[in-house]
């Protein structure tokens, strides 16, 4: 396990800047997750870490000792990719032993590593096949157990699951959360699955155009994204963003809303202060899916809850819940609220929305107001 640096890190194909001054300072032990869409850095970032890649300028440090310069074998760093790149000539021991023999470890080492890699992931009964006779999900723990067999001191997992169908891609999601638990080792993961970041993650790193947008707990940046950029990246569906104005309204800042021909002023909440000073001017109104949902008595008397009435534009089950959606200032907003409570296209249904909870955006910048 190690501690990892990195600091002012550029990179540069040509003319293209990729990477632009990327700075991170991951724990020992930690799980990071790099998150962001096709394009964004992310792999570039990965492969500058294991070596792979030469800076164009800044540093990175595994435990204080610079590393920007060594060669990716001398990194102690074991990497397991998309691709898994296993040798299809080898069986599975062989596969898991052969960085093994190279370092020219006893046998009988070797042979009690292959022994713990393979029990700790399950696969002892699949050592004697090679990787034609495996299914997706077992390559990829063979792939897995290659570099566990290693004991580098950082692990990197490139996009490890995404050749995986959905249902083994949750299965090999827990799998790797259960390995982490155990082996408490250092994990930097690539991935473009925001809902694998926000589950496997003790922090991630959003990344946009070569920059992190933001870095913090799944929590933080679900609550409190730094921008709009990282709202409508994070969350499934999307966090809705509604076009509006701050007004002053019987003494408080309010936003718009405009629902079935009714005007509605919401307050916003207390902890955004400093909105008044934006009081007359355009806005985006951020609020989560889950925010604006049926009414529930026991929730509907918070000073934060309002009650609205919405024509329902169309409506889709996803099994625990239901996503509804209507129009809010003319724009499509998506609801979520219990199955049973859900009605049908062209009704009309009471909707309470959760205003504590809301974030505000520049509609110029998309940064956080």
């Amino acid at each position: 396990m190690a501690s990892l640096n990195i600091t002012n890190v550029e990179k540069s194909f040509g003319h293209t800047h990729i990477l632009k001054g990327i700075n991170m300072d991951i724990q020992d032990g930690e799980f990071i997750i790099l998150v962001g869409p096709s394009g964004c850095g992310k792999s570039t970032l990965m492969n500058c870490i294991a070596g792979l890649e030469d800076v164009t300028g800044g540093q990175i440090c595994i435990e204080d000792h610079d590393i920007t310069g060594v060669l990716p074998k001398d990194r102690d760093i074991a990497m397991v990719f998309q691709s898994y790149a296993l040798y299809p000539n080898m069986n599975v021991r062989k596969n898991i032993s052969f960085a093994l023999e190279i370092r020219k470890l006893p046998k009988a080492e070797i042979e009690r590593e292959v022994e713990r890699v393979a029990k700790l992931l399950q696969i002892e009964h699949l050592l004697d096949r090679k990787p034609g006779q495996l299914s997706g999900g077992q390559r990829q723990r063979v792939a897995m157990g290659r570099a566990l067999a290693r004991h580098p001191k950082i692990y990197l997992f490139d996009e490890p699951l995404s050749n995986l169908d959905a249902k083994l891609r949750v299965e090999m999601r827990t799998e790797i959360k259960k390995l982490h638990q155990r082996l408490g080792t250092t994990i930097v993961y690539v991935t473009h699955d925001q809902i694998e970041a926000m589950t496997l993650a003790d922090r991630i790193a959003v990344m946009k155009d070569g920059h992190i947008q933001q870095f913090g707990t799944p929590q933080e940046v679900y609550d409190n994204p730094a921008n709009r950029f990282v709202a409508g990246f994070m969350g499934s569906p999307s966090m809705n963003f509604i076009d509006t104005e701050l007004v002053n309204h019987e003494g408080q800042v309010c936003v718009k809303l405009l629902v079935m021909d009714q005007l509605h002023y919401l307050p916003t909440p207390s902890s955004e202060r400093g909105l008044l000073e934006r009081v007359g001017q355009k806005v985006v109104l951020g609020i989560r899916p889950e925010q604006i949902t049926h009414v529930i008595p026991h929730y509907a008397s918070n000073p934060s809850t309002f009650i609205v009435k919405a024509k329902i534009d169309v409506i889709e089950p996803t099994g625990p819940d239901t996503l509804v959606l209507v129009k809010m200032n003319e724009q499509e907003v998506n609801c979520r609220v219990e199955p049973h409570e859900a009605g049908k296209p062209g009704e009309t249904m009471s909707l309470m929305i959760n205003m504590s909870k809301t974030v505000f955006f520049d509609p110029i910048t998309g940064e956080r107001l």
